[in-house]
């Protein structure tokens, strides 16, 4: 099994920044890709950024040029830079990590972190 564990969420006001963080751990053999959804009241869960093992990004256009993914595949961690932060950025942000494991050795299978608040208000 596949454990996500999310930290750096909180309160800020507009134009503020956080830095979102998810180390992933368990019983994995590689993680191809990482990455980040979130979900605001109401609306469907939406992709944020991803990342894959050798540093390819894709990143949503709302975010594209405000938010940055990076990777430390040392670690299995994955971080989220998020600047300039807009109240419609508020969410809950959800960590992905696409690994492949003993149960699931040549497909990778999709683990979610259990989801971190991400205020933005003044």
């Amino acid at each position: 099994q596949v454990q996500l564990v999310e930290s750096g969420g909180g309160l800020v006001q507009p134009g503020g920044s956080l830095r979102l963080s998810c180390a992933a751990s368990g019983s994995i053999f590689s993680i191809k890709t990482m990455g980040w959804y979130r979900q605001a009241p109401g609306k469907q869960r939406e992709l944020v950024a991803t990342i894959t093992s050798g540093g390819s990004t894709n990143v949503a256009d709302s975010v594209k040029g405000r938010f940055t993914i990076s990777r430390d595949n040392a670690q299995n961690t994955v971080y989220l830079e998020m600047n300039s932060l807009k109240p419609e950025d508020a969410a809950v942000y959800y960590c992905l990590a696409s690994c492949t494991t003993p149960t699931s050795p040549l497909f990778p299978h999709d683990y979610w972190g259990l989801g971190i608040q991400v205020t933005v208000s003044s």
